[in-house]
């Protein structure tokens, strides 16, 4: 039993998402404790749209506090336990410098950087066989809490995002789309864009549903050029806020993306999701719902987890438009299963 928990998880946005079902099985276990997250300015704005926690602490950036200023307000706080699901040195030496009274973070095999252990005075052995969603809720598991199922307590709040991209496609206010996103933080991980318009392309010639192109910063013009692409099947979204974001992976009847924060929203929040892997692994970083797929070249490629390609052609860019729309093909026969 916990009366009060930080959680210290930074980024990024996927990452975030990776670690909900661990916090919620956290407050599964413990209802009455005070759970709080220390997060990066860049993606505080996802835990608006979390309910189980009971305060986020920003650190650096626009509305977010210096490391002096988060660890005086963080020891005042006078947690019990503070658990790090990042396994960096920054993010363990956070969690230790909290004042907690454990500290409590990966075994040293498991670790992203190995002299991050040495701030914690638990460790534990995760379940690093699978999904990331496992290993991190192999830790809730080691503090006694339940980790039987996976659970992502995001609120979708409504937003005229939706309604709006609707009107832009011409299809009907309650018809059935697809979203697209195209982007990805490493160049390595992005798929060309005129496959995508290919993609959407067949998407409403054989399935009757147009596009939206969903895009982050500095991915205005990537998305334009699938729209270009696309020969009219798809329209790009406008800037979209984290909560546009969800409203719209929530409204999507499917979404096709890399490895890439969007894609793991469109998964949390149940949308139906085809992954497109190069450099980073599907059965860790994935979709982890039985029904959804990936199609990948981590198997073949040689820059595992590497930002930039080794090769003169990088391995996702071997992946065939064939293979996707097969895989797409699938996906929408295999329905959208409704938790």
């Amino acid at each position: 039993m916990a009366s009060s928990v930080l959680v210290v998880r930074l980024g990024a946005l996927g990452d975030l998402v990776h670690a909900l079902p661990a916090v919620a099985a956290m407050r599964r276990a413990w209802p009455d404790a005070r759970i709080d997250w220390l997060v990066d300015a860049r993606y505080q704005a996802l835990l608006r749209f979390v309910p189980i926690i009971d305060r986020t602490i920003v650190l650096g950036g626009a509305g977010g506090a210096s490391i002096p200023a988060v660890l005086r307000a963080l020891r005042r706080e006078r947690y019990e336990v503070a658990v790090d699901l990042q396994g960096l040195v920054k993010s363990a030496a956070l969690a230790r410098l909290s004042g907690a009274r454990r500290v409590v973070g990966f075994a040293t095999p498991f670790l992203r950087e190995r002299a991050a252990g040495l701030f914690y005075n638990v460790r534990v052995a995760a379940d690093d066989a699978g999904h990331v969603v496992r290993k991190n809720l192999s830790v809730a598991a080691a503090l006694g809490a339940s980790a039987d199922r996976i659970e992502l307590p995001l609120r979708v709040p409504e937003s005229p995002c939706v309604a709006e991209l609707r009107h832009a496609l011409g299809i009907a206010a309650d018809g059935a789309f697809a979203m697209i996103n195209p982007g990805a933080g490493w160049p390595n991980k992005q798929w060309s864009a005129d496959r995508y318009g290919a993609l959407a392309a067949h998407l409403q010639e054989r399935h009757h549903l147009r596009s939206i192109v969903t895009w982050g910063p500095a991915e205005r013009a990537l998305a334009e050029s699938v729209v270009e692409a696309s020969g009219g099947a798809a329209a790009a979204a406008p800037a979209t806020t984290i909560g546009d974001l969800l409203a719209l992976a929530r409204a999507a009847s499917l979404c096709v993306a890399g490895d890439t924060g969007p894609a793991q929203i469109a998964a949390a929040v149940g949308t139906p999701v085809v992954g497109i892997f190069g450099p980073t692994n599907p059965a860790r970083n994935g979709p982890w719902a039985a029904e959804d797929t990936s199609v990948s070249r981590f198997h073949e490629c040689e820059c595992h987890h590497k930002r930039r390609c080794r090769r003169e052609t990088a391995c996702i860019d071997t992946i065939g438009i064939d293979e996707v729309i097969a895989a797409v093909d699938r996906r929408l026969a295999s329905g959208r299963p409704r938790g």
